[in-house]
């Protein structure tokens, strides 16, 4: 009897299905990503082997576990060498067994037991590529399964074969020798024959990738979001639940009953008043947040298992360059307009502390959560588009000002881009729908409880009469340079305290009137180039440090103001109005 379970590390490329076959054998669904850096920690679970219990460790994807490594890749690699796997099993993306086999000629050093799992075999065999894996199995003296791990195929002769693992029998070989024999391996296993699919496929990828094409194509998916996140979910949907809903059923329903059955004015209040847990708390977050949440989650899941943002990556490729970054630094900053604190901590995926700082820096200061954008387009999007393009330019020509210089202030190079491209597809619905609702799902739990706690601690500051005093202490900046409500200094603390709430707050400054156009765009640049919120500032504490953590939010807060100045100067002086 072994006197602890198997332990089974999962390693591959990014982007080959390992979370899924992580959630296949244990039964929890991990994150499942079209585009590399979704696993940046190691995950792990128990499955039930055949009569044996295992330990599954679902380790980051990696390009490479030799030379000079990335954070995840020298995570992958020290559980593989120090011990923490008695087997590994390699999920490889059957569409591309050349990559595949230079990184099992890579384990094969570590003379651990193996497994090579052929994952998406019927997206290979539909684009004309087919791979004769018992040869394969004989040519590498390890078991070969081929799965479609999204289906569940291949699963039953994946564990029988985890007991089973050997050793590779392959000498080892230095890097150049290494892709050689990894081509021609391939060349005798692989057979691929040319079918239009496949043609049609490449001909799309290629579309959105290169700059005569790609451009207008992201300007279409740019305006979809817009049409679907920010007219759809934040004016529809919004209306529906803050005004029906909430406006005329809820709300008034909890004021009479509170006022009928609750004697104590003081909890009354706390409960139905101004900031009441319920007329402000749980309205904000569920009537004014969530349906953009959703809908944004949905369109963001559409996206990234399409395999549209790994092209964007490379097709941003060259911007980021001028900031000290690459391509891959679109997925985090993509990641950051759903959450910041999430996004901060998938920098990691970036190779060099430079590249990590300037992506840091760069979330903090210009990249709206799901929250924020949802306000920014309920909003701007009721004001006119002119009023969003105006936010967004200003946005990012600072991101862009400030990457730029960074660049070429702070000690350091930029790593090599390397990325592993998907195939373009139409996203499976079950993933999307499955996706979604766990995101959602993690709003429901991590959000609306801080909405009710952000709500309550309003709720002590305006009885202690702090709100009124922060507001006069903001009121020469706010007032005067920013040309903004006083009230707006209150919703500027409250988006410290969290973003979302900060940006429910605008929105009902925005909605109730007291914003005008031109005060709405300075507002929300405003809000979008301030402080990070509370939860993202402990995450940049965690990777940076607290002295580079400060200085990032002691550099941040007045770019924020003095450019948010600047556009109200600017705007009032040419008299635009929106």
């Amino acid at each position: 009897m072994r006197a602890r379970p198997l332990r089974v590390a999962l390693v591959g490329n990014p982007n080959v299905g390992k979370s899924v076959v992580f959630g296949r054998l244990t039964g929890r669904y991990a994150t499942v990503s079209n585009y590399p850096g979704t696993t940046v920690a190691v995950t792990r679970g128990r499955a039930l082997v055949g009569a044996e219990v295992c330990d599954i460790i679902d380790t980051p994807g990696v390009n490479t576990l030799d030379g000079h490594l990335s954070e995840d890749e020298r995570i992958a690699r020290h559980v593989v060498e120090n011990g923490d796997a008695d087997v590994v099993v390699q999920i490889a993306d059957a569409r591309n067994l050349r990559r595949a086999l230079v990184l099992t000629g890579q384990l094969a050093a570590f003379r651990k037991p193996m497994i090579l799992v052929l994952n998406l075999i019927d997206e290979a065999r539909a684009r004309g590529v087919d791979v004769d894996a018992e040869r394969l199995s004989a040519e590498l003296g390890i078991p070969v399964i081929e799965t479609v791990a999204v289906e569940g195929r291949g699963f039953d002769e994946l564990r029988a074969a985890i007991s089973v693992g050997a050793v590779p029998n392959l000498p080892a070989r230095q890097a150049e020798a290494l892709s050689r024999w990894a081509h021609e391996l391939t060349g005798r296993v692989r057979r691929i024959s040319h079918l239009s699919l496949a043609r049609v496929q490449e001909r799309i990828a290629r579309a959105v990738r290169e700059p005569l094409t790609g451009l207008p194509i992201l300007a279409v998916v740019l305006y979809a979001m817009y049409l679907f996140v920010g007219v759809f979910g934040a004016q529809t949907l919004v209306a529906l639940l803050e005004e029906d809903v909430f406006g005329r059923g809820i709300n008034p329903a909890a004021t009479a009953f509170a006022n009928r059955f609750i004697p104590i004015f003081f909890i009354r209040d706390f409960l139905v008043g101004e900031y009441g847990l319920i007329t402000m708390g749980v309205t904000y977050a569920i009537a004014i947040v969530l349906p953009v949440v959703t809908t944004f989650f949905l369109v963001f899941g559409f996206l990234e298992d399409s395999g549209y943002i790994p092209r964007l990556a490379i097709f941003s490729d060259r911007l980021f360059r001028a900031m000290g970054l690459n391509g891959k630094a679109v997925l985090p900053m993509v990641l950051g307009l759903g959450c910041d604190t999430m996004a901060t901590m998938t920098t990691r995926i970036l190779a060099t502390p430079k590249e990590r700082l300037i992506a840091i820096v760069l979330l903090a200061l210009g990249i709206p959560c799901s929250a924020q954008l949802a306000t920014i387009m309920g909003i701007l999007g009721g004001i006119s588009f002119a009023a969003l393009v105006t936010l967004f330019g200003v946005v990012l020509g600072q991101m862009f000002l400030v990457g730029f210089l960074a660049a070429r202030v702070l000690p350091g190079e930029r790593s090599p881009f390397i990325m592993e491209l998907p195939p373009v597809r139409l996203p499976r619905i079950r993933n999307l729908t499955t996706k979604t609702l766990l995101r959602v799902r993690w709003y429901l739990g991590e959000a609306v409880p801080l909405f009710l706690v952000g709500t309550a601690l309003l709720f002590v500051l305006d009885r202690l009469g702090a709100l009124v005093v922060l507001a006069r202490i903001g009121r020469p900046i706010v007032t005067g340079l920013l040309g903004l409500p006083a009230e707006t200094a209150q919703v500027f603390v409250m988006g410290f305290l969290r973003r979302d709430y900060g940006a429910a707050g605008l929105f009902e400054l925005a909605h109730s009137g007291q914003l005008t156009g031109v005060q709405s765009v300075v507002a929300l640049t405003v809000m979008t180039l301030f402080v990070p919120c509370v939860a993202n500032l402990l995450m940049i504490v965690r990777e940076r440090g607290w002295k580079v953590s400060l200085a990032i939010l002691g550099f941040i807060t007045p770019v924020a103001i003095l450019t948010g100045g600047a556009l109200n100067h600017v705007l009032r002086a040419f008299g635009i109005s929106f």
